[in-house]
């Protein structure tokens, strides 16, 4: 049984803590030396999960690349306003200009897998067809809760491995179900991250209206990203797991 990813989950409190004895790193210390490839189920988890770490890799010259797994288009399933076509639509855009935001200019290759039923064979086959020596995989923590995230790491985890390159993991709904003793922070890095970064990826999550508010006043189209969930991404830190 998957976890729960209803209600407000783990308070952003909860975890201070915890995150606060993670060894911290300044993210310009441990910029891949290559292209770094961030493999998204969703649009908007690269920016949740990394996004200030991108915005600081990107003004050093980093060149990322974006693997959109799914368009994003069942976020609001029973949604009276938008039909899943135009949420895809509205989806990549809000991804377009909230990359911008981060100063971050990405090639993004959508794999158009179902949102919801994400297989794992089928992230590895999309990914691998766009790596190269050198590359940096950057993917969903194993782990993560949400089934597409789940597919996804392992997916991007398979497609590292064929193509001989690093992979690093990031966590975005691992927050919400789980509780510090949960988690094993062994080989995480606490990125530290400049005012600009933090200021910068605050900008671009506001950009996934689609998620951050309501598509109109019908339940229907409540908000995904609740202030409980986007208070663990405001933090002036990020955590990725990855070699040391």
């Amino acid at each position: 049984m998957s976890p729960s990813l209803k209600g407000a989950g783990t308070p952003e409190e909860a975890w201070s803590d915890a995150v606060d004895e993670v060894p911290a790193r300044d993210p310009a210390a441990v910029r891949p030396p290559g292209r770094v490839v961030v493999v998204a189920p969703h649009p908007d988890d690269e920016v949740l999960g990394v996004g200030g770490t991108l915005a600081v890799w990107a003004a050093e010259g980093t060149e990322v690349a974006v693997v959109a797994v799914t368009d994003g288009e069942g976020s609001h399933p029973d949604s009276p306003t938008l039909t899943p076509a135009a949420l895809a639509d509205r989806r990549a855009e809000e991804r377009r200009v909230a990359l911008a935001a981060l100063g971050v200019e990405a090639a993004v290759d959508r794999l158009r897998l179902p949102d919801g039923a994400v297989a794992a064979d089928d992230v590895a086959d999309g990914v691998v067809a766009i790596l190269r020596p050198g590359d940096t995989v950057i993917a969903p923590v194993t782990g993560d809760g949400h089934p597409d995230h789940d597919a996804t790491a392992a997916g991007a985890g398979t497609a590292a491995a064929r193509a001989g390159v690093a992979c690093w993991r990031y966590p975005v709904w691992l927050w919400h179900w789980a509780r510090p003793g949960d988690v094993s922070f062994d080989g995480a890095r606490r990125l530290r991250l400049p005012g600009t970064a933090v200021r910068a990826k605050a900008a671009a999550i506001d950009h996934f209206t689609t998620q951050v508010a309501p598509l109109s006043d019908d339940p229907r189209d409540a908000a995904v990203l609740t202030e409980p969930v986007l208070a663990r991404f405001r933090r002036d830190t990020e955590i990725v797991w990855g070699p040391r």
